[in-house]
């Protein structure tokens, strides 16, 4: 049994606070302050995503992406959703099962819908407004497991949202996701990086599940009107 690394999950935002504070002092020196936006992967990534915008002072916001599961393993992430209905594969795993494209099609469609109901929830809307474009966006989870919702997520913000500069920060993840991550992202920050890896849970004393109001209520401290 592998020893836990994390108190909890405020236990690991803080840890890796400290890592971004130089995120802080760069936006001191350039006196643009509210250039630095966290954004969190609900719902365990918002917890840790408030600590660290209240650390530097920065702006909040989340993003939701979903995984599309294998047919016949729900688990296995054959690709992901992002937010704007666009959707990835990993085209490996879809042509050596020989996924048809119509299942493929079906599940983006119904993650969609699941990704604007959580969004509408969360933040209010599910409309960005160019929130993201020419600023410095940190990408925040707990935890890093098959990465198909944060590689969503970072190619989203990146690709679709012209941020100037994405750091993808988490308090634990798999060493062999690292490259994966670098060829997105300008900066990766991994506190650790364990093996084995069997689940991100193993790793904190108390994992306990977040629930929505929890998310609305750190939302609502940024002045989201939810």
């Amino acid at each position: 049994m592998q020893p836990a690394i994390f108190q909890n999950r405020i236990d690991a935002g803080e840890k890796l606070a400290e890592r971004l504070l130089w995120l802080k002092q760069s936006q001191l020196k350039e006196r643009d302050p509210q250039n630095i936006v966290i954004v969190g992967i609900p719902r365990g990534g918002v917890i840790i995503a408030d600590i660290i915008a209240s650390k530097l002072g920065a702006k909040l916001d989340i993003v939701v992406s979903r995984k599309i599961g294998a047919p016949d393993n729900s688990e296995l992430a054959i690709g992901a959703v992002m937010p704007n209905g666009s959707y990835f594969l990993n085209q490996e795993i879809v042509a050596s099962r020989n996924i048809p494209l119509d299942y493929i099609q079906a599940q983006a469609s119904a993650q969609a819908k699941e990704i604007e109901r959580r969004l509408t929830s969360y933040r209010g809307t599910k409309e960005y407004d160019n929130e993201f474009d020419g600023k410095t966006v940190v990408l925040v989870d707990d935890g890093i497991a098959t990465g198909a919702t944060m590689l969503a997520s970072a190619r989203w913000i990146k690709n679709e949202q012209h941020c100037k500069q994405l750091v993808i920060a988490v308090p634990v993840a798999p060493g062999e996701i690292l490259s994966q991550l670098k060829q997105v992202a300008d900066e990766v920050i991994v506190l650790y990086t364990p093996e084995p890896f069997i689940a991100i849970g193993r790793f904190y004393e108390d994992f306990d599940q977040v629930s929505d109001n929890q998310v609305k209520e750190i939302m609502k401290k940024y002045g989201y009107n939810v």
